[in-house]
């Protein structure tokens, strides 16, 4: 049985792969690291063990690795597009002088590691339509930036030292469960609470603007089976293309207005966000993924918008 650390537990992604983690490996082999201006609470809090990890704190790591004989690290740390081009040294020294702290920890203590990549490795030189696992990497961002260099850094921490990385690009991600984190995807992540609120939604992103998306399901999935993988069918490790749906803002709107007739939206166009999501792809190749270890994903966008409005509602009326 796996021993996990999830650093970065209480994020986007953290909080529902930890619990996702715990329910396939069990509540006890799962820890959640977390910093504390970020603790975990109510059922991340109380379902197994949370540490306080900091990832710009190598030996913190190393402590709770050997405390709980960790051998797989999720490392989830990292500012999202738009708020690391605010904050880009941050972006930097959590990104990569985070990672190479994982790096060293996993090296030193036989860890397999996770790093996510995105699709904002690519810039605006890659070909956008059918992004190629393979092609040209020059992102615009600081975002951008250290993933590429992160995939980089995992690729010779494997190659020089036999650390098992593991990696895929994730798209924009859709979830009921987070709230947006400042990604330049989370507008169609904003849509579905305006929409179950009753709210007109302004829309930051132009229409025919088109990015890759992936309902946290299946994203939550991808992060497993990669790690499960048979290691010596992987020519690719860091990182592999993956995708589900490509739509710009008026399809997903179109969409919503199946279920919710009355939904109303209008364009207040975000230039930061709007440059950004015009350098990514619109649409990656997957091929390799699906070759390798077996990818597939399970929701199109009409599946995922019926379930998002039902659990969204249901949620929302709780609070």
């Amino acid at each position: 049985m796996k021993k996990i650390l999830i650093i970065g537990s209480t994020g986007q992604i953290g909080s529902e792969l930890t619990m996702k983690l715990r329910e396939v490996y069990g509540d006890s082999n799962v820890v959640a690291g977390y910093i504390p201006s970020a603790p975990p609470m109510g059922e991340l809090a109380e379902s197994g063990p949370c540490e306080e990890v900091d990832i710009t704190n190598g030996q913190q790591i190393a402590d709770v690795v050997t405390k709980h004989g960790i051998d797989t690290i999720y490392n989830l740390a990292a500012l999202l597009s738009a708020v690391g081009e605010r904050k880009p040294l941050l972006a930097w020294h959590i990104g990569i002088d985070g990672l190479l702290n994982v790096l060293e920890v996993a090296r030193e203590h036989g860890c397999a590691v996770f790093t996510p990549s995105s699709i904002g490795s690519f810039g605006p030189n890659a070909p956008k339509d059918g992004t190629p696992q393979d092609t040209i990497q020059q992102p615009r961002t600081m975002y951008g930036i250290t993933k590429v260099s992160g995939e980089l850094l995992s690729n010779y921490y494997a190659s020089k030292f036999g650390v098992d990385t593991r990696s895929v690009r994730f798209p924009g991600l859709i979830s009921y469960v987070a709230p947006p984190g400042g990604g330049t995807t989370d507008y169609a992540v904003d849509i579905y609470y305006s929409a179950v609120r009753g709210e007109k939604f302004m829309c930051p992103i132009k229409g025919g603007t088109f990015m890759d998306m992936m309902y946290m399901p299946d994203a939550l999935r991808a992060a497993i089976e990669i790690m499960e993988a048979d290691e010596s069918k992987l020519r690719h490790r860091n990182s592999f293309n993956i995708a589900a749906m490509s739509f710009d803002p008026e399809i997903i709107y179109q969409s919503i207005r199946k279920y919710i007739p009355s939904f109303e939206m209008e364009y207040q166009i975000d230039s930061l966000r709007q440059e950004i999501a015009e350098s990514w792809p619109n649409k990656l190749d997957d091929t390799c993924a699906r070759m390798e270890w077996g990818w597939k994903h399970r929701y199109d966008l009409d599946a995922m918008t019926r379930d998002m409005i039902d659990k969204l509602s249901l949620r929302l009326n709780k609070q």
